[in-house]
């Protein structure tokens, strides 16, 4: 007997006594598991976390956000960059660069070509620290965040969840998911790190305030400093 003829015959099992009629619906599923491992400030948590990846987080107020994006681009000496259909028009800084747009779609030399891509997000995890896209408007398709070399996402605070079970059920499965921890790493038996391999380098991500507030000093950007 091979291991999945096991595996199958346990199943058979476990469901001998459930009735041929019954659907999955009919049968309510306890949910009281805890949900979330999230500190009470998910926006605080989420920052960190995204940081500790090495990447970039600035916290800005909805007015501050266009100049927050155009200061990164401009540290990056961004001349070419894709901005997926939907991104908000409020949010795109003037610039000395040129927009690239998916429509006709842009080929994979042309994707590696841009200096970066600059998108929206579905919703981020504060305890992960990660971003999920669902290929929604200001997103675009997978392609145009896993060829750039750099990545800048936007993300209102009211899009964050603490933990995975609130995040996953704002998702829907039918949509095409991307979560994304941190720039693109891998490390080999040696431990040693390597940047890029299959996705951006680099990532930025600015965070904007849920209301018109100014965030203070302890919402200032953070900066990973410190080497793995």
């Amino acid at each position: 007997m091979t291991a999945r003829d096991l595996i199958l015959g346990r199943i058979r099992d476990a469901l001998a006594d459930v009735p041929a009629d019954e659907a999955p619906e009919d049968v309510q599923v306890p949910r009281d598991y805890r949900r979330s491992h999230a500190e009470a400030d998910v926006v605080a948590l989420f920052a960190e976390r995204v940081a500790d990846y090495r990447a970039t987080v600035s916290r800005v107020s909805a007015a501050q956000a266009p100049g927050a994006i155009a200061a990164a681009l401009a540290e990056r000496a961004v001349t070419s960059l894709v901005v997926p259909d939907g991104f908000p028009d409020e949010l795109l800084p003037e610039g000395a660069w040129i927009r690239l747009r998916d429509d006709p779609a842009l080929t994979v030399e042309q994707l590696d070509a841009a200096d970066g891509v600059l998108t929206t997000a579905a919703l981020g995890i504060a305890v992960t620290g990660t971003l999920v896209l669902d290929a929604g408007p200001g997103q675009g398709r997978r392609a145009l965040t896993l060829l750039p070399d750099y990545h800048l996402c936007v993300i209102r605070e009211d899009q964050i969840d603490g933990d995975l079970p609130d995040a996953l059920a704002r998702l829907d499965p039918a949509r095409p998911l991307t979560f994304i921890s941190g720039p693109s790493a891998t490390s080999d038996i040696e431990l040693d790190r390597v940047e890029g391999v299959h996705g951006p380098r680099t990532l930025q991500v600015v965070i904007i305030a849920a209301d018109s507030r100014v965030p203070d000093a302890a919402d200032a950007p953070l900066r990973v400093v410190r080497e793995l």
